[in-house]
């Protein structure tokens, strides 16, 4: 039985995506650990994860988040109540005094942008760092990449013979929910490549990608190359900065099969919620995520595809099979579809968009969001 099999989900309204509190606390306790243990800050980064009224229990394990935005600096400053530590790929000056004032650090992603913002960042108490691209990846998906040829992001090293006076730390982002020894590789090039600018700075930024909660992850690995990278540079304050690990297998998206049809001999279970509006890696990785109850396909199983109710025509997945066939008003329940979905879905038709749910430790449901029509007008409005 795996994490979401031993829960009961018959009470809960569909469609909705249901939080379960004991395994977000299980991988906070996780990234808590290797936090202390390694010598270093791990900190949320919201483009993953951003269901505010849950942040009074990650205060109990961790200090920090990371913004790209400012609407995400000021979710840190006044939903977190602690400054961001901000990176965007540019900012803009309508924005910048703002983010300021809800940051406790503000990386840059070129040169010229810094020179144009350093002064009113220092004029906060900012510390400033400039992001930068080694040129170097395990990424194989280009959509999720950082460093493929030709990216917009980060500062390449022939750029770099020194420092720009004010700059305090480093930022580089070449993962995507990679492992401890790809870290470990990047490590390598970003020290061969940037390492002459180490006795400049006071702090380096790792940036996200690393799954540390990941069930094959290994976090002993992960901890002996930091606490080896520390002791090379004992000057610098080491920063992580995931977002899918905190989240990561952490609870569901509970659908409802309301029809199914059948073409060229393809059945298809159509849904109450959307691939390409609820769950849109699945089409941008793209990514098929485990059904409690389903495998993958099955010869003489009997198998669906599933299929999104908005009108966009790849607004489906699949294909998985089941014990029995299904039926109109059967549950269905994705597994793992909190991180990059509550941040990431649309309004896309106007379809109804899933509630939001945290089942907490003793077992009650509590309805942290449920959208109405009112909603879809608004963000028309």
């Amino acid at each position: 039985m795996n994490e979401f099999e031993q829960y009961d989900y018959s009470g809960v309204p569909s469609p909705c995506y249901v939080l379960e509190e004991a395994l977000l606390r299980r991988n906070l306790a996780l990234i808590k650990s290797v936090a202390e243990r390694a010598g270093v800050e791990i900190i949320l980064a919201f483009k993953a994860f951003a269901l505010w009224r849950t942040f009074p229990i990650f205060r109990e394990y961790i200090r920090c988040t990371t913004a790209s935005s400012l609407s995400e600096a000021r979710m840190a400053y006044e939903k977190f109540g602690t400054k961001a530590h901000t990176y965007a790929p540019v900012y803009t000056e309508a924005e910048f005094e703002q983010i300021a004032l809800c940051s406790s650090h503000i990386t840059f992603n070129s040169l010229t942008q810094y020179a144009k913002y350093a002064a009113l960042a220092a004029s906060k108490g900012i510390s400033c760092g400039l992001r930068i691209n080694p040129e170097f990846s395990d990424v194989e998906t280009d959509l999720y990449n950082p460093c493929a040829p030709g990216s917009r992001l980060g500062v390449t090293a022939d750029k770099l013979a020194a420092l720009p006076e004010g700059i305090e730390g480093l930022h580089f982002h070449t993962l995507c929910e990679s492992s401890s020894f790809d870290l470990e590789r990047t490590l390598a090039v970003v020290e061969q490549r940037f390492g002459h600018l180490f006795p400049q700075i006071k702090w380096l930024n790792m940036g996200g990608g690393h799954l540390m909660t990941r069930a094959d992850y290994d976090t002993e690995h992960l901890i002996a190359t930091l606490q080896a990278f520390r002791r090379k540079y004992p000057h610098l304050q080491l920063i992580l900065e995931p977002g899918s690990a905190f989240a990561w297998r952490t609870g569901v998206l509970l659908a409802t099969v309301q029809d199914i049809v059948e073409n060229h001999g393809v059945k298809t279970a159509l849904l109450d919620v959307s691939f390409a509006c609820h769950m849109p890696d699945c089409l941008e990785m793209p990514y098929k995520p485990a059904i409690v109850g389903a495998t993958d396909v099955r010869e003489g199983k009997p198998t669906y595809r599933m299929g999104g109710n908005s009108c966009l025509s790849g607004d489906f997945c699949g294909s998985w099979s089941f014990d029995r066939e299904l039926c109109v008003g059967d549950r269905i329940v994705f597994e793992d579809m909190i991180h990059y979905t509550t941040v990431k879905t649309t309004m896309f038709n106007g379809i109804s968009h899933p509630s939001i749910a945290l089942r907490h430790t003793d077992g009650t449901l509590e309805m942290l969001r449920q959208f109405t029509c009112e909603d879809y007008f608004d963000r028309m409005d």
